[in-house]
């Protein structure tokens, strides 16, 4: 097949391509017009999340067999027409989800224990003991919100802590084992004392985390969010934290992460958001380790194998 590559990748995708007998194109700098132009005999395409897999663009596609998304996301691509078309949809959440999972546990480490304040402060010669005392992980109720490829990776890194691991997710039944314990979403805001979420962004999971949701949760709660920023705003962070609903959160992923496009509101509220000791920030790197990019190519090629080989 004619397979064109829009997005950057670990170059070992093309040697496992061409393998295959696949002629493959690879263009990271594509611009969406020039994919307009190229798509017409393309059969595959290998996308990250640049540039959106909407219909107009799919129309100019009539051979696309197949879309591999490098990654676990599928919010920008038009789920429906590709249905309606009978084109395969890959991804490769396989591919980065112990990279998520090793992400959260470090970022929740670090936010108990004060690492990024105390490292600081060591190096301009403060020692603050108290001021730096932490928590311990152990004999705490961690809930899932979601229980896929990243949720479960994340709960299986969480089996050495001594922790109790709540997990909901509404799609799923019957999937709790002895380390982790299926619970109904009202049950996991009882318990949890820390939240990691783990679902995709889609109408329903967008803005989920409202103020009054998270008035919900029965004790002050840590958040960890490697998923989604859309699922909850820089002003919920903020009114939350300001009233001890929320201990702290370590963010991942933004609301909006393109910080030229800020709207006037949200660039107060994340300047307000940047300023507290208690929320850790990394720019959505959860799932880009050196491993996780080959990884992703391994994962992806083997569902393109099994599928049109």
């Amino acid at each position: 097949m004619k397979i064109l590559i829009i997005d950057e990748m670990h170059l070992s995708i093309l040697e496992m391509l061409k393998e295959d007998g696949h002629e493959v194109e690879y263009a990271p700098e594509i611009t969406r017009d020039e994919i307009l132009e190229k798509i017409h005999d393309v059969e595959g395409l290998i996308i990250r999340s640049k540039t959106p897999m909407d219909r107009p663009l799919l129309e100019k596609a009539p051979k696309l067999k197949f879309i591999g998304r490098a990654g676990a996301g599928l919010d920008k691509i038009d789920l429906e027409y590709l249905e309606a078309r009978g084109i395969r949809l890959f991804h490769a959440a396989k591919g980065n989800r112990d990279a998520v999972a090793e992400h959260a546990i470090g970022g929740l480490l670090a936010l108990f224990n004060h690492l990024v304040k105390s490292d600081q402060e060591v190096r301009k010669g403060i020692w603050d003991r108290e001021g730096n005392r932490g928590h311990e992980l152990k004999g705490k109720t961690v809930g899932l919100m979601g229980f896929g490829n990243m949720g479960k990776s994340f709960a299986k890194r969480l089996q050495g802590f001594g922790v109790r691991v709540h997990a909901f997710d509404k799609y799923k039944k019957g999937f709790g084992t002895d380390q982790v314990e299926e619970v109904t979403w009202d049950v996991l805001k009882k318990e949890a004392d820390v939240l990691s979420i783990h679902v995709p962004l889609t109408p329903e999971t967008k803005g989920f985390f409202t103020l009054d949701e998270l008035k919900g949760f029965s004790k002050p709660f840590w958040l960890v969010n490697t998923a989604r920023g859309e699922v909850i705003t820089f002003s919920t962070l903020n009114q939350a934290l300001d009233q001890g609903i929320l201990k702290g959160a370590v963010l991942d992923v933004l609301e909006n992460e393109k910080f030229k496009k800020f709207s006037p509101e949200q660039k107060e509220e994340f300047s307000r958001l940047a300023q507290r000791e208690n929320v850790i920030f990394s720019p959505h790197v959860a799932g880009w380790t050196f491993e996780s990019y080959e990884k992703i190519n391994r994962v992806l090629v083997k569902q393109i194998r099994k599928e049109f080989n």
